[in-house]
């Protein structure tokens, strides 16, 4: 690749078309509002007294419908039923455990099978599409956004300066480095390939990845944007692969698949496994609706129109790519998947810094959560978001809490009343599911064997681990504890064949 001319500017550009600034924001996530909220200690008394008073009278409820069932003192379910009732308490406890033990197998069963079906669905209609103009080839952005990338900055711009496409400018955005990133992204700067690339460089103090991003969005030259992370590492045909989607006026974002890079260890490659099986195969279901609710960092396209009518990404989450997607879901654009785009990235290679990654996910998602509750009941502002919403509220409320608590119980009951089967069953039925699943993703992405006996051990290794994480993060963040970004510490991988 022939670099033509080299020269080195600097953009002080504001995060919003008003001069302003670039700041971060402090964030204090808004209340649910539920109609008029208290305003004196006398209403806040009064609705605390009815709280106490419907879940006192459920409780007594609960607690006289269990005592009929276990001592039917005036012979009533005799009656009913010509059944005398001996059930005591340690067999109500059995038995609703079983009970519960099959309802959690049922759904999670359902589940997969939803997931898988829906995402085959999206794989056939991928396969079999006909509809992509391949001749549609609009010049487009990229954005890097980068902190103290020095390590990967230059092999991700080579990767860029690589891509098979007819013309784009890459941009480069520094978002206040303090090691040799900006020193590296000005040596990139200039004219590459007869003028088919430009590479570009935006300086500024700073102030958080979504400052970064909107100081690349302002400047950009074309009206479609490709997102991408400091360390990602595209495949050839990424533009080509993303842009064909957006010959439908309605498609506001496409998202790529993120594949890890670094498998180097344990953990490395259980997230290589979970990001084919649980994220990509997530997000191919979800595109059967076109209905993706988050756009991956490492690769994203976005019609510009659709960053700006979505107000631009926010600094008041952790999570802003999950912020900005449920921010252009509900103004009606769509989003979807695109398999053969592939971003490889760098996933953290220990434990510690793993459950730090997964803490900050958690809560960033949360927060996105809470700042669009509106839709979480209001369907009438976008149905299809008040549906991304529930299920992002059970993948990231939810599933992790019964994921920790739910094994836990089971063990518990399985040891006190001798029931070890139980135990057994259990990990069999989920990692069965598991395996299934692998098996399809590893197939359908022609990915590593390898990682499907990864499966067998993931569930209690690794998934366990990030469940009790999200669980902690979920309980800190509803106890509006502060914490920090935090930023992972980049190695150099190599990047890797498909």
């Amino acid at each position: 690749m022939t670099k033509e001319s080299s020269h080195t500017t600097s953009h002080p550009v504001a995060e919003s078309g008003d001069g302003g600034a670039f700041h971060r924001e402090s964030f204090e996530p808004p209340r649910a509002s539920h109609g008029k909220d208290p305003t004196t200690p006398q209403e806040m008394e009064l609705m605390l007294k009815r709280r106490v008073w419907l879940y006192g009278s459920l409780s007594v409820f609960l607690i006289v419908v269990i005592y009929l069932f276990m001592n039917d003192p005036g012979g009533y379910i005799y009656r009913l039923t010509g059944d005398v009732s001996n059930l005591r308490l340690s067999g109500l406890i059995v038995y609703s455990s079983i009970v519960a033990f099959a309802l959690f197998l049922f759904f999670a069963i359902l589940r997969y099978f939803l997931l898988l079906f829906a995402a085959y669905l999206n794989t056939v209609r991928h396969t079999v599409r006909a509809s992509f103009d391949e001749g549609f080839t609009p010049p487009i952005s990229v954005i890097v956004p980068a902190y103290n990338e020095g390590v990967l900055l230059e092999d991700t711009v080579q990767s860029l300066l690589s891509l098979d496409y007819p013309h784009y400018e890459i941009i480069l955005v520094d978002d206040g480095s303090t090691d040799n990133t900006r020193e590296i992204a000005r040596s990139m700067v200039g004219i590459y390939d007869n003028g088919r690339v430009e590479v570009r460089l935006v300086e500024k103090p700073n102030g958080g990845k979504a400052t970064a991003l909107n100081a690349g969005i302002q400047i950009a030259k074309y009206d479609f944007l490709l997102n991408v992370d400091g360390d990602s590492r595209l495949s050839p045909d990424t533009l080509r692969k993303t842009i064909r989607h957006f010959t439908n006026p309605r498609i506001g974002a496409v998202a790529g698949n993120v594949k890890v890079l670094n498998r180097v260890n344990l953990w490395t490659t259980l997230q290589a496994l979970e990001y084919v099986q649980g994220l990509n195969m997530a997000r191919s279901a979800q595109s059967i609706l076109r209905l993706v609710n988050i756009i991956p960092g490492p690769l994203g396209l976005f019609r510009k129109e659709a960053i700006v009518d979505a107000g631009w990404y926010a600094s008041d989450t952790y999570a802003e790519d999950a912020d900005l997607t449920l921010q252009i879901l509900r103004k009606g654009w769509r989003v979807e998947y695109e398999p053969d785009a592939i971003s490889y990235t760098e996933a953290p290679d220990t434990l510690t810094a793993l459950l730090k990654q997964r803490y900050r996910w958690t809560r960033g998602i949360l927060q996105a959560i809470r700042k669009h509750s509106e839709l979480f009941f209001n369907p009438t502002i976008n149905i299809s978001g008040t549906f991304v919403m529930w299920t992002m509220t059970f993948e990231a409320l939810i599933g992790p809490v019964m994921g920790m608590f739910a094994p836990l119980y089971f063990i518990v009951i399985a040891l006190i009343f001798d029931m070890s089967y139980f135990i057994v069953l259990w990990w069999l039925s989920l990692t069965v599911l598991d395996v299934i699943a692998a098996l399809y993703c590893v197939a359908v992405e022609k990915e590593e064997v390898r990682l499907i006996f990864y499966s067998l051990i993931s569930r209690v290794v690794f998934i366990l681990f990030i469940d009790v994480a999200k669980t902690f993060a979920t309980i800190e963040e509803f106890l509006r504890l502060s914490m920090d970004w935090g930023k992972l510490e980049r190695i150099g991988a190599e990047p890797r064949t498909r």
